[in-house]
């Protein structure tokens, strides 16, 4: 299937939109890739990187039993002469016909963080568009 690629930056406690809905809903899409880096590399850094279906407010707490987290990256830099950059992402394997709403959010030093994103188009037949658009809705209103 066909692989969509979005890139960007966010600022440090802020989030973004990657707009993904149809008129219709029959194509779906599935996270394969998902990178992230800090867009200056100046001392300790730590950072929260998350991808959800709904809209959110960026925090210090990852909740993997939260149904519209999708993807996360836990993000670490240090003194580049004795650390190296580290990062660990974490991938829920769920197709999603909606948008989707990236976040970082700051634990050290303030700092913006670009993001590298390849999305899988996967076509959905009725019962497939039905249930993911159904899912969204569900976790929208947990979310409001």
């Amino acid at each position: 299937m066909p692989i969509k690629s979005f890139r960007g930056k966010i600022a440090g406690d802020g989030t973004d939109t990657i707009a993904l809905h149809t008129s219709n809903g029959r194509q779906g899409y599935r996270i394969t890739k998902l990178e992230v880096m800090p867009s200056a590399f100046t001392g300790d850094q730590v950072g929260i990187f998350t991808v959800n279906s709904v809209p959110f407010t960026p925090t210090t707490t990852v909740d993997f039993s939260n149904q519209s987290l999708i993807a996360v990256a836990l993000v670490r830099t240090g003194n580049l002469l004795s650390e190296t950059y580290t990062q660990d992402v974490v991938f829920d394997n769920v197709i999603f016909n909606q948008d989707i709403f990236l976040g970082f959010k700051n634990l050290d030093a303030a700092i913006d963080m670009n993001y590298h994103i390849e999305l899988e188009l996967v076509t959905l037949d009725l019962n497939e568009n039905t249930v993911a658009t159904l899912k969204d809705i569900r976790n929208l209103d947990i979310a409001i």
